[in-house]
């Protein structure tokens, strides 16, 4: 039996930039950090006494008797990739999936570790990253960028830069005190709605061949709020203001990124005291950020009374075998 844990991501600035149709050809880069909400795959080799070869626990149970009738198709096609047979998988997690926290990125990163660590192989942090970009983008051949596999496997506060050969993973050099005023300077309040984000994808990746300029401006942002982070000398409070600044911007890339019920959300949170905010992930629904100082922060939340908080802390290991004890394992004859 494995059980991985790997942790979710919120991401600040930059996304759209990291759509390959755009850092191709531009360049892109992005402001992420993975945070103490988890998912959790459990995966051992199914014992032979039932009907079925196969199990797959998640918001519905699939037992099948061959890995082309899974309907999860990251489950699905992750088997064939890696040549997995005879499984149980049960996921768990902290939080909703389709919440715009890159769980479904997660997911897979999460399910590639354990399938390596089954096999007995070790994958380092890149190569489940690449892995997962290629089960997610090639295999199921769902839209959207590469941020989140990359995120969810490095784990932390990161400047995740992008180009024709590839991506690197740059820490934001912080100190721990600035850090710790970043993190409790947080709100994260969960909105009720939820949204496959690859259909958001479709048109957002669409978007970008006709909304360049504002995508580079994004880009250029960046620059501005690793500059807010690493000088001491700058009041930190500018990242929130650089939040609402880049949030009206991908407002305007794609008119399903937001909805009615969502702007006026972030009004209220915005008339209450918060600074700047976001909506995480590609839209359409899911979580919404704030930056709050802390003596607004009772105010925003009696502002969001309808909706349900979330503390959270930065995380900083990404994905993790938190139990192994493999199995030894004999395929099947085709005559058993």
């Amino acid at each position: 039996m494995i059980i991985t844990r790997t942790p979710f991501r919120m991401s600040f600035f930059g996304g759209g930039t990291d759509f390959p149709d755009f850092y191709k050809k531009y360049g892109g880069a992005v402001i992420s950090t993975t945070f103490d909400k988890y998912c959790y795959l459990t995966v051992r080799h199914l014992p032979r006494f039932f009907e079925y070869s196969s199990q797959i626990v998640y918001s519905r149970i699939e037992s099948v008797k061959k890995i082309d009738e899974i309907e999860h198709p990251a489950v699905r096609e992750a088997m064939k990739y890696l040549d997995m047979h005879e499984l149980r998988i049960s996921y768990d997690a902290d939080l909703p999936a389709r919440s715009g926290l890159g769980t479904s990125s997660s997911f897979a990163v999460g399910l590639l570790n354990a399938f390596y660590a089954l096999k007995g192989k070790y994958a380092d942090k890149r190569r489940l990253a690449d892995d997962a970009i290629y089960l997610e983008r090639v295999l199921c051949k769902e839209s959207g960028g590469v941020q989140d596999q990359i995120a969810a496997s490095f784990g932390g506060l990161n400047r995740i830069v992008f180009n024709t050969d590839g991506y690197e993973v740059e820490p934001i050099i912080i100190s721990p005190d600035r850090k710790k005023q970043l993190n409790g300077n947080l709100m994260l309040f969960f909105t009720g709605f939820s949204r496959f984000s690859s259909t958001i994808q479709k048109g957002t990746e669409s978007a970008i061949r006709d909304k360049s300029k504002e995508l580079l401006e994004m880009l250029s942002l960046v620059d501005v709020a690793q500059d807010i982070l690493t000088s001491e000398n700058k009041n930190i409070d500018e990242f929130g203001k650089l939040l609402d600044y880049t949030w009206k911007i991908k407002r305007g890339i794609e008119s399903k990124i937001s909805t009615d019920e969502i702007d006026s959300l972030y009004e209220k949170a915005m008339k209450a005291g918060a600074i700047g905010g976001k909506l995480l992930g590609a839209g359409g629904g899911g979580f919404l950020l704030f930056y709050v100082e802390k003596d607004k922060q009772e105010y925003v939340k009696k502002a969001m009374e309808n909706l349900l908080y979330v503390p959270f802390e930065f995380e900083s290991g990404g994905t993790k075998v938190i139990y192994y004890d493999p199995e030894s394992f004999v395929m099947r004859s085709n005559n058993e």
